[in-house]
Order: structure tokens, then C-alpha cells, then sequence
């Protein structure tokens, strides 16, 4: 990360004391060519070793992930309703996409049903594969038709098993990003083991397992691995090539994945703009990875038979702006300290303005509204003026785009992670100050060896791509709850590679004055050896008590409502009620729908509106001629959104809607009701086995 950098021309007064040492080691190395050929087998047996531990430890998570969801539904045992019931809200919504591609006759009539379908929003056609980040779904049905696995796996676990094994991938890139960081892989080994022991807060993929992050992050990890062997200095045009590759292919497998992969690499790009404005980062390979993301997204553009969501993101613009103002301002990295920080600020302006601009022309042409939503939802967050807009009410009401609760560091503190990421984040900041602030003082921009005083520290463009990733990503996760994944499994890779990092070390310890090769050696393998002996004794145990607790998935009211709607209505007949169980209807029973979770639309949001007022202070007429309108037979009412306690007053669906529609949010009001209650948001109606 960081090193220490001695001027070519040293008098003999300022040799350092370790200096003989070293040249004695050169002599000596010259004379023994075997010395180079034991380094080499050396660095063999390390790659071996720690390669073999990597996928050993991505496997290990995998299988544990898989057997705590094995023995907290008893999923092996439950009837094919309950498994598929077990899939909450948008996960059932996705999964039925993948059981359509299997039942359908030939897979151009799978394919023909997601590009002209009718019953996911009643009497409106819709191309699912536009809409929609389906097309994991697609692949896995074809894979699962061609494959000769029918006899030996079920649909659905092809399907879990798929996603589980995504998550030994996913293992496996951040252990790699923390060994490519600090060049052991020790320090991968703690990161693994941190992201396990602090599964809580690193996954949820054993509850949510169709989740679209699920299927996405084991690719974003890679992509970040890719892009610190890339960020390395002096690699070989092949070895770059491949590494471009390995990151174009993971950041369009990203892309296609998760609707929200634009605001992601949104992030990503400003990382890249950050480090390319303070000289941290090769211009050149800043502008390869800009490259990159739009290359991807536009793919996917047209893969999603041209998104126009895609097409108005906010990373396409930032993009664009960045190429225009770099041609606009050739001379940005010249001149005095105050003359290169107004030019910075000023093209941070100019960038920001031509963002803005561009998007706002985008979004005109192409009469673009489908993201509108998440901004009021950000404009409401952050104070920028009250709104009684139902849509952002809705997002601001739900713990989970809240702001990140204080007991999260408590808990990533027992296992000490959050001391050792602060520990390191606060070093490595400093070093970057320091770095910046020489950077924009250096009215030449040269940086060679030669001209570098003795002393002066330096940040490695790898380490400092990392540095502002977990930053910025922490600061998202602290104002978002829901984004928490992303920030806390870096957290593991960020604090793993400093405990191991011996510039880390070297710089401490010389700040205290206790510098030494050997001190250095012993705290970097100590360090974290002793951490990963008291994460075995403190968590093992209950990690292993946890294994043992057996439960199943009991929720009898769905149950029934489902295998009702099986015997007792039409096979066409449409459903109206809210968005998360009528993603399981679809799913348990192929019924038509009025609504759906997948809220990434402007009409489908207007929709939902309208069908939610069967829980809002309006007349039966005005309610009844809603539904009829979107072809209604059937509503199902809910007695956990009519006697809704979960939220507080004010926050309640009923009173969202009268604030929305202009009335006062009613303090009481009795409702009879039916229907099946949806359990926790987290997880599942469980019992424990009989």
C-alpha cells in the first residue's frame, strides 16, 4: 500500500543502518543462482496453498449457508406449496419467472410467454425480459432442460443451489481482493472468516435467496478483485489484456443481473473520478474502466430490448461528462497547488453541471419516468422539503431505507472487525491526504523515484481505489440500511489486508520508533493469527449450535389460501391485493395479477395506488370502479395491513394513502378483514420440529 522512497543520490551519512544487510543479501543472491529458484518454488507452494484454501473456504460458506437453510424450513421435507410460498414478495415474483421457462412445451413458446405476457399486469401485454433482470432465470431453465440432472434435482434446488454456489464465488473474490491487497493469503483467510462470522450483517441469501443482490454481488466482488490486479503497476500486455477482459465480463454480468447496477458503478465511477483528479490513478486506465461500464450498460440496454432506464442512468451521463470536460480542460494537472485546486474544483463543476444537463436532456427525449421515484425518495430522506408522494413515503417508512442501526457496530465489534477496519481506514486516510496534498503541489506532475524526497510515503493506485470504495460506500451504507451488503463484506476485506499489509506495519512502527524488518514480519502474520484463533473460540461453538437447531416453515394461512385459489377459481382470473402476496399467488397458482413488487416502473407504481385504496378512506363505488378497471374478479385483504402494527402511526399503509389523498391519517378505524397474514420481512412463519 504504502512505501518508502529513498532519493537516487544518497550520501553515505544518510544510509540507513539495515543498508549493509541488504547489499550483503544482493552479493550473496548473485553468487547462488539457486537462491531465485528457491524463491520461485517458494511462491509456487504459496500459490498453491493459498489457492487451495480459497476455494476450500468458498465451498465450506456455501455448504454452511445452504444447511442453515435446509434446517430452518426443513425444506427437504415441506410440500411444494410451501416451498414455493417460502420465496417472499419479489423472490416469488422472480422464481416464477424460472418455473413459466420449464413449464412451457418448447423454449421458444418459455421464451415467446416472458416477451408477450399477459398476466403479470391484467389486461396490459408486457415484455418481461425489458422490464425485468430475469434472464439468470432464463439460463438457469435452459441449463436445467439441457443438462441430464432431471432424474437426480429438483427444479427448485437446481435453483437454490445454483445461488449458493454463487455465494463460494463470491467467498472467494473477496478473499482473493484481500490477498492481491496485501500479498498473503492469510489475510484472505481472515477476510473469509470474518464475512462468516458476521453473516448478519455481510448476507442475507439464506432467507432471500432469488433476491437480485444475491445473483449480483458474487460478480460485483470479482470485478472489484479484477480491477485491483489491474490498478498494479508494470503488468504485462497480456496479463492486462486478460484482466480487462475478467472485468468486462463481470461488470456486464453485474449489469444484467440487478436493476440497480447503474447506481452501484454510479459509485464506482466516482471512486475512478476521484483518484483520476488527485493523481492517484493512471489516466489512462481510469479511462478504460469508464469505458467498460458504459460498454456494459449499453449491452445490457439492448439485451433488455433497449431499457429506457438504462439508457437515462445517471452513470452514462457522469460518464460522458467526464470525457467532455477532460477535452475541455487539457492543462487540468498543471501548475502551482492553488492553481491546480481551482482548476480541480472548477472541473468538478463543470462535470457535475454537464451531468446534470445531459440527463435531463436524456430523460425529455426519451419521456423517461421510471426511476423518479428513488429521487423524491432521496429528496424526502435527506430533508430537501416534506412530501406527501405515497411512493416515497412508502421507502422512507420501511426500516430497511433507514438509517443503519447503532447495534450493527456492536455486533461487528465483537468479532473485532470494526476495530481493525477503523484502525486501518484511519492510517490509510492520513497516507492519502498526504499523498494528495503532494500530488497537487507538484507543479511539474512528476512523481519518478529520482525526484522523491527521502521519507516521503506513497499510496498504491490498488490501495487507493479500495480506500475510497469502502469510503463511499460507507457512507451509502450508513444512510441505507438495505445497502449495508455492499459496504460490510469490504469491511472484511479492507481490515484484513491492512492487519496483514507490512507497509501498514512499517509505517507505524516507525512513527513509534520501533522499526525493524523482523518486527514488522512478526506483527503481520501475528496479528491476524491471533484473531482468527479467537474467532474460532469464541464463534465455532455457536456456530456449531446453530447447525443443530432444527425448525420448519409453518404459515397454515397462506397455505390454504393458496390451495383455495387452486380449487375454487378460474385459471384466468385476476387478483387484486397487495404487492408482496400477490407475488406468491402468481407464483403458487399462475392467476392473473393487478400488481407485482417489481416497483422499477411509473405506471405499474400508479397502479398500485389505485388498488391500495381498498385500504384507504374512500367510497365502495369509487374502489369498485378502480378494480373493475384493471379487469379485477378477486381481492384479497390482509388482517396484517388492517390491524397493521408494525409500523407506527403515521407509517401504517392506510395512513400513507389518506396522506397521499389529501386526508387526515385516520387514528383507529375498525376494518374486517380476511386473509393471510405475511409473517416477518426478514424470514419466515417457522415452528420448531416435532
Amino acid at each position: 500500500m504504502m512505501s518508502i522512497r529513498q532519493r537516487r543520490e544518497i550520501r553515505a551519512t544518510e544510509v540507513s543502518e539495515d543498508f549493509p544487510a541488504q547489499e550483503e543479501n544482493v552479493k550473496l543472491e548473485n553468487k547462488l543462482p539457486s537462491g531465485c529458484t528457491s524463491r520461485r518454488l517458494w511462491k509456487i507452494l504459496s500459490l498453491t496453498i493459498g489457492g487451495t484454501i480459497a476455494l476450500c473456504i468458498g465451498l465450506l460458506t456455501s455448504v454452511y449457508l445452504a444447511t442453515l437453510h435446509e434446517n430452518d424450513l426443513w425444506f427437504s421435507n415441506i410440500k411444494e406449496v410451501e416451498r414455493e410460498i417460502s420465496f417472499r414478495t419479489e423472490c416469488g415474483l422472480y422464481y416464477s419467472y424460472y418455473k413459466q421457462m420449464l413449464q412451457a412445451p418448447t423454449l421458444v413458446q418459455g421464451f415467446y410467454g416472458l416477451i408477450y405476457d399477459n398476466k403479470t399486469e391484467s389486461m396490459k401485454t408486457i415484455n418481461l425480459l425489458q422490464r425485468m433482470n430475469i434472464y439468470q432465470e432464463v439460463f438457469l431453465s435452459i441449463l436445467y432442460r439441457v443438462l441430464p440432472v432431471q432424474k437426480y434435482l429438483e427444479p427448485v434446488y437446481f435453483y437454490i443451489y445454483t445461488l449458493f454456489g454463487l455465494q463460494a464465488i463470491y467467498v472467494t473474490a473477496l478473499y482473493i481482493t484481500s490477498w492481491l491487497l496485501s500479498g498473503t493469503w492469510l489475510s484472505g483467510l481472515l477476510a473469509a472468516f470474518w464475512y462468516v462470522t458476521n453473516r448478519i450483517d455481510t448476507t442475507r441469501v439464506e432467507f432471500t435467496i432469488p433476491l437480485r443482490e444475491n445473483w449480483a454481488l458474487p460478480f460485483f466482488a470479482i470485478q472489484i478483485a479484477a480491477i485491483t490486479y489491474f490498478l498494479r503497476p508494470n503488468l504485462q500486455p497480456l496479463s492486462e489484456r486478460l484482466t480487462l477482459l475478467a472485468i468486462f465480463i463481470s461488470t456486464f454480468l453485474f449489469s444484467l443481473t440487478w436493476q440497480f447496477n447503474q447506481f452501484m458503478m454510479l459509485m464506482q465511477a466516482l471512486v475512478l473520478f476521484t483518484l483520476d483528479s488527485l493523481d492517484m490513478l493512471p489516466a489512462v486506465k481510469a479511462t478504460w474502466l469508464y469505458g467498460i461500464q458504459i460498454t456494459s450498460l449499453l449491452l445490457v440496454c439492448i439485451l433488455q430490448f433497449f431499457n429506457s432506464m438504462i439508457l437515462g442512468s445517471l452513470l452514462i451521463s457522469f460518464n460522458l461528462s467526464v470525457f467532455i470536460a477532460r477535452k475541455l480542460q487539457k492543462n487540468l494537472k498543471t501548475g502551482s497547488f492553488l492553481n491546480r485546486l481551482g482548476k480541480l474544483l472548477l472541473h468538478l463543476f463543470m462535470v457535475l453541471c454537464l451531468t446534470l444537463f445531459l440527463n435531463n436532456i436524456i430523460k425529455k427525449i426519451l419521456n423517461l419516468k421510471s426511476d423518479e421515484h428513488i429521487f423524491k425518495f432521496l429528496k424526502a430522506k435527506f430533508g430537501l422539503g416534506a412530501t406527501r408522494d405515497f411512493d416515497a413515503n412508502l421507502y422512507l417508512c420501511e426500516e430497511a431505507f433507514g438509517l443503519l442501526p447503532f447495534n450493527t457496530f456492536g455486533r461487528l465489534s465483537d468479532t473485532l472487525l470494526f476495530y481493525a477496519y477503523i484502525f486501518v481506514l484511519s492510517i490509510t486516510v492520513i497516507v492519502a491526504f498526504v499523498v494528495a496534498f503532494h500530488n497537487l503541489s507538484d507543479s511539474t506532475n512528476q512523481q519518478s523515484v529520482g525526484k522523491m524526497e527521502k521519507g516521503t510515503v506513497d499510496l498504491k493506485p490498488e490501495t487507493a481505489y479500495n480506500l475510497i470504495h469502502t469510503i463511499l460506500f460507507g457512507f451509502l451504507a450508513l444512510s441505507t440500511m438495505r445497502m449495508k451488503y455492499l459496504w460490510t463484506s469490504h469491511m472484511c476485506v479492507f481490515a484484513s489486508f491492512g492487519l496483514c499489509s507490512p507497509e501498514i506495519w512499517e509505517l507505524l512502527l516507525k512513527s513509534v520508533h520501533l522499526y525493524n524488518p523482523k518486527r514488522i514480519c512478526i506483527m503481520r502474520y501475528s496479528v491476524p493469527i491471533l484473531i482468527l484463533l479467537y474467532l474460532c473460540y469464541k464463534f465455532w461453538p455457536g456456530m456449531m449450535d446453530e447447525l443443530s437447531e432444527l425448525r420448519e416453515f409453518y404459515d397454515p394461512d397462506t397455505v390454504e389460501l393458496m390451495n383455495w385459489i387452486n380449487s375454487n377459481t378460474p385459471r384466468k382470473a385476476v387478483f387484486a391485493g397487495s404487492m408482496q402476496l400477490l407475488a406468491g399467488v402468481k407464483l403458487c397458482t399462475g392467476r392473473t395479477l393487478t400488481n407485482h413488487p417489481h416497483y422499477e416502473d411509473s405506471s405499474l407504481r400508479e397502479r398500485t395506488r389505485a388498488v391500495y385504496q381498498i385500504y384507504a378512506k374512500r367510497a365502495p363505488e369509487e374502489v369498485h370502479a378502480l378494480l373493475r378497471s384493471f379487469g379485477t374478479d378477486y381481492v384479497i385483504l390482509e388482517d396484517s395491513i388492517c390491524y397493521e402494527r408494525r409500523h407506527r402511526r403515521g407509517c401504517r399503509l392506510r395512513d400513507l394513502l389518506d396522506i397521499a389523498n389529501g386526508h387526515n391519517p385516520s387514528l383507529g378505524t375498525l376494518v374486517t378483514a380476511t386473509g393471510a397474514g405475511q409473517g416477518r420481512d426478514d424470514g419466515w412463519p417457522r415452528r420448531e420440529r416435532s
